[in-house]
């Protein structure tokens, strides 16, 4: 079991980066319209990733929490994802976890305990979301 802190929540249009100097989540971007985020987004305290950010989760949950929420979550799998933005390729993979509060997702213990839509989702969503940013990416999901 790990402890989580909730970012971007599921059904908004507003992304928020945890901003260490401040203890505290700030506006990154907003979404466009028509489009928000399908699960709740995080990070995992006191861990530093490629990118320098903390390591970045999906935390799939009942309902969303408020940013800046500590969440209990087990781990279930892996997005790995590389991205071509001005011809270079940078790697930049996320977590995938399950709330350890959540009903609908007791019995998860991988990625293959999921309904498979919700995996081509989390690709899908992913893959637009880079689009819109203008970059190309490639995501494989891992167990």
């Amino acid at each position: 079991m790990r402890l989580f802190r909730a970012a971007s929540p599921r059904g908004s249009r507003n992304k928020y980066k945890y901003e260490p100097d401040w203890d505290c989540v700030q506006l990154s971007t907003v979404l466009p319209e028509g489009m928000v985020f399908p699960y709740d987004f995080g990070f995992i305290p006191s861990t530093v990733g490629a990118d320098g950010d903390p390591l970045d989760i999906l935390i799939l949950m009942d309902s969303s929490v408020v940013p800046g929420c500590v969440v209990r979550a087990r781990l279930v799998g892996v997005i790995e994802s590389e991205q071509k933005e001005d011809g270079d390729w940078t790697r930049n993979g996320r977590l995938i976890a399950v709330a350890t509060h959540a009903q609908t997702y007791q019995t998860a213990k991988h990625l293959g305990d999921l309904r498979p839509h919700l995996l081509d989702d989390i690709e899908e969503f992913f893959q637009t979301y880079n689009k819109l940013r203008g970059r190309s990416a490639s995501i494989y999901l891992f167990h």
